[in-house]
């Protein structure tokens, strides 16, 4: 059931269009008792999410009781964080997702179907797990906030991956992005339909019709003025509002080039990356569009550490970034790593499978750091002369003569290759 749909590649929503529709589509479903509000955490700021979740908030009043960020594998968000993000919202509404215990299992997705849709790739069972406040908070309501966007694991983010992966817990999400790495990123990214998102699917009509779910997608590119555009945003309680976002997405977020490209300069937003799991959209985004031989240099100057988890962050300090033939064997070898398959896979989408040269130029982990990870460094303040992220525009510049590819915030694109990405 589709509640509102609004969007176009050359649509503007601002703030007051986001609140009408919101209220439109909630006047829809009468009243409610209790309301539960999963918004993505402060890396997707741009979504939109924070002010969607403090309409929601000022519509339902005390009937929302619940925020529960979908952190997934993120740190958990600071109070400067939620205020910065959700505004006048109550800090105190706010629950934090333990991704590793306070979990409910619906069910089990059988290895059959996994094999099956991964073409042979994967031969697992999926658990589908949600934080346990889904199951026994007693909602009537859960509202599901957030951004439809090209993504590595799963094509294009949101709609159910918020509820098994965002909210979900470790099996889950090791298994769902491990998936997504051994059948391939160029087979994934950009593309609303594939094997993880099939697999979520099938927990969705599965073991979750119980639950009151109305997902409120948003859909956010860069204008001309290379401002953050809204350029739709579809609310409803099935997978018609994620299609009819990914389709618009696909047209907003996805940058196809006539030429590959042999130099790409990639700015990482201090208040959004500060870890090469997150860090490494510069990677993923690019790398179907970088030419054999060329480069990647990523200016990160938030960058303090390479994973969101401790664990994860020692595991890739310990294997670091290799090919996809490296790591799978690394998998085989060695049981942290096989118990660890979301470590295993960011390893594979952080990799340029030594096709281009990385360059990370960070501006709290240090030069030894770096390369012991296998990425190349270089001094911040010196790549940011050069490459001024005050001066450079998102496209094609010319720098001392050189001609570069510059993205000021890989989050919100992915860029290809035309003939890399149609082979």
């Amino acid at each position: 059931m589709l509640l509102y749909s609004r969007g176009s590649e050359n649509d503007v929503l601002g703030p007051d269009d986001l609140k009408n529709g919101l209220i439109e589509a909630l006047n829809k479903l009468g009243n409610r008792k209790k309301v539960l509000a999963i918004p993505p955490d402060i890396t997707r700021m741009h979504s939109r999410a924070g002010e969607l979740t403090r309409y929601a908030w000022e519509y339902y009043g005390d009937t929302l009781t619940d925020i529960l960020p979908a952190i997934g594998t993120h740190f958990p968000m600071t109070y400067n964080e939620i205020s910065e993000m959700f505004g006048t919202v109550p800090s105190s509404l706010f629950r934090e997702h333990n991704w590793r215990s306070d979990l409910t299992k619906l069910g089990e997705v059988p290895a059959d179907f996994i094999y099956e849709v991964s073409g042979g790739k994967a031969n697992f069972t999926w658990p589908a797990q949600v934080n346990s406040l889904l199951v026994n908070g007693n909602f009537d309501l859960i509202l599901s906030i957030g951004q439809v966007v090209p993504h590595e694991v799963i094509g294009m983010a949101n709609y159910n991956k918020n509820i098994f992966v965002g909210a979900g817990g470790s099996e889950g999400i090791n298994k769902s992005h491990y998936l997504g790495a051994v059948y391939g990123m160029e087979r994934i990214m950009g593309r609303a339909d594939n094997p993880v998102r099939k697999v979520l699917n099938y927990a969705s009509e599965h073991f979750a019709t119980n639950l009151p779910v109305i997902y409120v997608q948003t859909v956010v590119g860069r204008g001309e003025d290379g401002k953050l555009k809204t350029r739709g945003m579809y609310i409803g309680d099935d997978i018609e509002c994620f299609n009819k976002a990914a389709e618009l997405s696909l047209k907003v977020n996805f940058q196809m080039l006539d030429e590959e490209l042999t130099k790409v300069v990639v700015y990482l937003d201090p208040s959004e990356f500060k870890s090469t799991w997150l860090g490494n959209k510069s990677v993923y985004r690019t790398r179907m569009a970088i030419a054999d031989g060329g480069e990647l240099i990523v200016l990160a100057p938030g960058l303090r550490e390479f994973g969101e988890d401790k664990e994860i962050d020692k595991l890739i300090r310990k294997y670091g970034y290799l090919t996809t033939p490296e790591i799978l064997k690394n998998v085989d070898d060695n049981e942290d790593l096989r118990n660890n398959l979301s470590a295993a896979a960011h390893l594979i989408h952080g990799s340029s499978e030594d096709r281009f040269k990385i360059t990370y130029c960070p501006g709290k982990l240090t030069k030894e750091e770096i390369e012991s990870v296998n990425f190349s460094y270089a001094d911040l303040d010196e790549m940011k002369k050069k490459y001024d992220p005050q001066i450079l525009k998102d496209g094609y510049n010319m720098v001392d003569g050189e001609k570069i590819f510059y993205i000021s915030n890989p989050a919100i694109g992915l860029w290809a290759y035309k003939k890399r990405f149609t082979e």
